[in-house]
């Protein structure tokens, strides 16, 4: 996969290497504002029980 969207990006090495960091902080940002978000109430991290006092 990586291969066929190397071989797609325009320019030399250095264009496509610039490219490929600027695809890739684009997908980072897609997930951290639209997925994460959306996804963050289906996810069971909210339900941590914590008892008060031990064994000490």
């Amino acid at each position: 996969m990586y291969g066929w969207i190397w071989r797609h990006l325009p320019g030399n090495s250095l264009v496509r290497a610039i490219l490929s960091i600027l695809l890739v902080l684009g997908v980072v940002y897609v997930l951290f504002q639209y997925v994460f978000p959306w996804a963050e109430p289906l996810l069971p991290f909210g339900d941590v029980t914590v008892n008060n006092g031990g064994s000490g």
